[in-house]
């Protein structure tokens, strides 16, 4: 199993669609929502992911291809 820690920025026209759990059940990711601030124009959300390399790197492409965007979390430990 692997593990990332992502934020994502959800533009207004996504904040209240369920990106993250048809996310998960799509591709057998476990996410884990460690931060979290959403208004009525954006959401952000700090996630970490938890699955094999490659579901990973496909939920993070879904992500993308929805328009979420998507900044790796550095320095911070992912345990």
């Amino acid at each position: 199993m692997a593990t990332r820690r992502i934020k994502l920025t959800f533009p207004q026209d996504l904040i209240k669609e369920p990106v993250i759990f048809t996310m998960a059940k799509k591709f057998d990711v476990m996410p884990n929502i460690r931060r979290a601030k959403v208004t009525e124009s954006v959401g952000e959300v700090v996630l970490e992911l938890e699955g094999s390399e490659k579901k990973l790197e496909e939920g993070i492409a879904y992500l993308k291809e929805r328009g979420v965007k998507v900044d790796p979390v550095e320095g911070e430990a992912a345990g």
